[in-house]
C-alpha cells in the first residue's frame, strides 16, 4: 500500500475523479482551476484517468504534464500490471462487464510503457491536512481499490472502509473517494465522507455536465463541469466507440443503469 502525504494544503483545493480518456473535459477541469487560481499542488485525481473515451495517452500526458496528485484507480493498476479487463468489479454479465471489453481494449492498445511505469508509481493513498483536519483520499474503497460505494450504501458498508483507512491513517476525520461516477457527502459516526464524482462522464442525471468538488476552509461544495462534450462525443465515435458511452456524452443517461442500486435507477424512479 502506497502513500503520499502531500502536507499542508489550507488555500482551496480542487478534487475530481474519473477523467475516463475524456481529454476535453480534463482541459475543462485545469482550466476551471485556473479560473478559481488554484494552483496543480492544490488539485487532487482519485484516479482512472483512462477509460472509456477516445483520448488515453492524450488525458495521461495532460495529467503528467499538469503534475497534480493522483491516486490509483483500478484502471491504473490493471493498465500498469498488462492486465487484460478493467478491474472495475462489475458483475460477470452486467451491461458495464460487457461494454467494458470495447473501451479496455482501445486503452490498451493506446497506452504506453511509459504511462503504464508512471500508473504503477502513483500512489494508492493520498493524504493531507486542511484546516487543522486529516484527510484521506483513496478510489473505491482500501479493502477493494473497485468497491462501490453510493449516496445509498448502508452505514455498515461506510464503517468497514473508515475503520480500514483510520487503522492505516489513524487521524482521519475525512475520506476523500471516487470510483462510483456520481459526487456526494455522508457523514459516519463522525467521519465525513466525499466522493467528488468524476469529470468524464455525466452522474446519469439526464444532463451532460460533469462534476468535480472545492474544499475550501473545511467544506466540500460540487460543482457542474461545461465542456465541449460534443467533441468528445465525436472523437469516440472516430475512434469507433459507440458501444453506448458516446451517446452518454449528449444524453447525460448511463447504457449500464444495472450497475446502480435500484434506488438510484432513473427507470425506478420514473416508474414510482
Amino acid at each position: 500500500m502506497k502513500l503520499a502525504d502531500i502536507g499542508e494544503l489550507d488555500a482551496p483545493v480542487l478534487l475530481f475523479g474519473g477523467p475516463y480518456s475524456n481529454l476535453h473535459a480534463t482541459q475543462a477541469v485545469f482550466a476551471e482551476a485556473a479560473r478559481r487560481g488554484i494552483h496543480a499542488d492544490h488539485v487532487i485525481c482519485t484516479g482512472d484517468v483512462v477509460a472509456y473515451c477516445a483520448h488515453a495517452a492524450e488525458t495521461v500526458a495532460l495529467i503528467r504534464a499538469q503534475g497534480c496528485a493522483v491516486v490509483a484507480g483500478n484502471c491504473e493498476k490493471q493498465l500498469a500490471g498488462y492486465e487484460d479487463n478493467c478491474g472495475c468489479g462489475f458483475d460477470a454479465g452486467s451491461t458495464c462487464d460487457l461494454l467494458s471489453a470495447g473501451w479496455y481494449a482501445h486503452a490498451n492498445q493506446t497506452v504506453g510503457a511509459e504511462d503504464r511505469a508512471w500508473m504503477g508509481a502513483v500512489p494508492d493513498v493520498v493524504s493531507f491536512v486542511h484546516h487543522g483536519e486529516r484527510y484521506t483520499v483513496i478510489h473505491g474503497g482500501l479493502s477493494d481499490v473497485s468497491r462501490f460505494l453510493w449516496p445509498t450504501s448502508n452505514d455498515t458498508d461506510y464503517m468497514e472502509e473508515i475503520e480500514l483507512v483510520q487503522q492505516f491513517i489513524p487521524d482521519t476525520s475525512c475520506i476523500i473517494s471516487g470510483h462510483c461516477g456520481l459526487a456526494f457527502e455522508r457523514h459516519i459516526n463522525g467521519v465525513r465522507w466525499v466522493n467528488a464524482g468524476v469529470i468524464g462522464m455525466p452522474p446519469h442525471d439526464g444532463t451532460p455536465q460533469t462534476r468535480y468538488a472545492v474544499l475550501s476552509e473545511g467544506q466540500a461544495t460540487f460543482h457542474k463541469l461545461d465542456y465541449d462534450h460534443a467533441a468528445a462525443a465525436q472523437a469516440m465515435q472516430d475512434a469507433g466507440l459507440v458501444q453506448g458511452y458516446h451517446q452518454s456524452l449528449l444524453s447525460g443517461y448511463w447504457p449500464s443503469e444495472d450497475l446502480l442500486p435500484s434506488d438510484l435507477r432513473v427507470s425506478s424512479r420514473a416508474s414510482g
